[in-house]
């Protein structure tokens, strides 16, 4: 399986992305591509650009918008890919940039923008920028990386944690000095109060801008900056802590993130990547905002006036906390309260979470109810690769794990690898059809019968559902960029209105296994045939909902 990049436009020539409007990315469908376990193209058992490029049909198929391609620059891989060695090159694992090339030139053949991950808060250790930054305090780039000297008994700087365990500090015995390091001690810090990074990375960006891709999700946006005077942090009470950035085993918890993330000289440096983003047709940007405490504040923050980031990528439904009603309704009126003219990008699953099936025990029913969820909240949608497919998590062997974090914190914590198994694609060949070599990780045997050349041939299945939904999310320009107003909810039901006066969606979700009567608005309003769940009428505002199903209304024009 291969697709040669002589289908690509020439370097430094991109191919033309969909017609430009600058407000695409508001109310986008994107879907989340992880490269290593999407396709494999040369059977080497890893995923690559050119299996992304065999595949981009499926994802066409599904009626999306956008696709975002999880890292696939050059890399020690210790973190697949989120410790980059090099911003400017595809890593031979994942082919070239001739094949990046061919795959901007066929999403946008297909219609789909291209979003990449860019990770600018840490490099590799691997990096050439570290190695000369470690040689010597007075080298040109000494000062590109976090450096501290130790405390008088040499232990560390401060109290500051990695999210992957232990101290945020690594002694490195050439400078003799200490470097921050929020993730693994393989992944220093860049230091984003000098300038010269800075410059370093937007011109990065632009190097991407100029070869066609249409904007980027930006990993840990929060992160660029440290407190220059590296103050301790302060502890976190018990009753506040949570997992929405570390799973619950780690002390990363403990405390209150003042001083290591979430500085105020951060708003500037986005300020300036917008400056170079306008400089382009339509780029657009989302940032993940890794913020237990205080996430909507700073996603405020992040998003406010049209000078900043486009939107944030929220983390409320990627915690382990079950989404009832109440719980949906907190989320959206939090939201609300705090961002005032900002916009969401929301999400139910990653590469970094428990699939969201399993993180909150839903069956077959509540998996579609709670997509169609998704799809009629105020905000943009990012979807996980088979998410369309209702894929749970995958178990995974502690002899196969692969992921660092996971063997940091076995078993009660088992890291992220079961969110990242290849693709099931055929459920009746090698390795579901991912590969003819040895999967980096093995397939899920409970995937198979979701696999897409099963669902593909059931116009009832979950995969069937998918589309249809954004296909009727599609059709409705109040479900797609239009305000929302909270109707009613209770811990198993909410609903609401989407729109303005000149069009309006009513949409209501029973979020339990029992029927239950509900009421439209007051108005004329007629029942949706079109979305895809049932409801038996009443009387002429009165419906039953079954279980775990839904009811979308339009309001009825009224004459003159």
């Amino acid at each position: 399986m291969s697709f040669s990049a002589s289908a690509a436009a020439d370097a430094g020539h991109p191919s033309e992305p969909p017609k430009a409007d600058r407000d695409w990315w508001r109310g986008a469908v994107i879907y989340q591509i992880y490269p290593r376990s999407f396709q494999d193209s040369n059977n080497d058992g890893v995923g690559d650009l050119s299996g992304i490029i065999h595949r981009l049909t499926h994802v066409s198929d599904l009626g999306v918008d956008a696709i975002w391609i999880s890292p696939f620059f050059r890399s020690p891989m210790l973190d697949f890919g989120y410790d980059v060695s090099d911003y400017r090159d595809v890593d031979p694992l994942f082919g070239t940039l001739g094949d990046f090339d061919a795959l901007i030139a066929r999403a946008h053949e297909l219609g789909l923008r291209v979003l990449i991950d860019l990770v600018m808060s840490h490099s590799s250790s691997e990096h050439p920028w570290f190695k000369e930054s470690r040689s010597n305090r007075t080298n040109a780039k000494a000062d590109w990386y976090v450096w501290a000297d130790p405390k008088p008994d040499g232990t560390v700087p401060n109290n500051w944690l990695s999210i992957f365990g232990g101290p945020a500090w690594q002694w490195d015995s050439e400078r003799m000095q200490y470097y921050l390091h929020n993730f693994l001690a393989e992944q220093p810090d860049l230091n984003f109060h000098n300038p010269a990074v800075q410059d370093e990375m937007l011109d990065v960006a632009r190097f991407w801008l100029d070869r066609g891709v249409d904007g980027f999700r930006l990993d840990t946006v929060n992160f660029y900056f440290h407190d220059a005077q590296l103050r301790d942090n302060p502890p976190l009470p018990e009753e506040e802590r949570n997992d929405n950035t570390a799973p619950s085993v780690n002390p990363y918890n403990f405390q209150d993130h003042l001083y290591d993330k979430t500085q105020p000289e951060n708003l500037a440096f986005l300020r300036r990547l917008r400056a170079v983003m306008d400089e382009y047709p339509a780029a657009a940007s989302v940032g993940e905002v890794g913020e237990s405490q205080r996430g909507t504040i700073v996603q405020a923050e992040y998003t406010a006036g049209n000078d900043l980031l486009h939107m944030c990528y929220d983390f409320d439904f990627l915690s382990s906390t079950y989404p009832g009603g109440r719980e949906v309704a907190h989320v959206l009126q939090k939201f609300a309260r705090f961002v005032k003219d900002g916009w969401a990008c929301w999400a139910y699953s990653n590469h970094d979470v428990v699939r969201h099936p399993s993180r909150w025990g839903l069956g077959e029913p509540a998996r579609r109810l709670y997509a169609a969820l998704l799809m009629s909240i105020k905000g943009s949608v990012c979807l996980y690769q088979g998410e369309e497919l209702g894929l749970g998590e995958a178990y995974v062997a502690y002899e196969d794990l692969q992921d660092p974090y996971g063997k940091r914190f076995w078993p009660k914590f088992k890291g992220r690898d079961g969110c990242r198994t290849p693709m099931p694609w055929n459920g009746e060949a090698r390795n579901a059809g991912f590969s003819d070599a040895k999967p980096w990780l093995p397939v899920a045997v409970e995937h198979l019968d979701r696999a897409v050349s099963e669902q593909g041939r059931d116009p009832s299945s979950t995969l069937a559902f998918y589309r249809e939904m954004i296909r009727f999310r599609g059709i409705h320009p109040a479900l797609v960029k239009g305000e929302l107003e909270l109707a009613e909810f209770d811990e198993g039901y909410v609903s609401f209105l989407r729109g303005d006066a000149g069009a309006r969606v009513f949409c209501a979700f029973n979020l339990t296994g029992r029927p239950r009567e509900i009421s439209l608005p007051e108005g004329r309003w007629l029942r949706d045939p079109a979305a895809p769940f049932e409801a038996e009428q009443i009387s002429d505002d009165r419906y039953t909902l079954p279980a775990w199903q839904a009811i979308f209304a339009t309001e009825e024009e009224t004459d003159g």
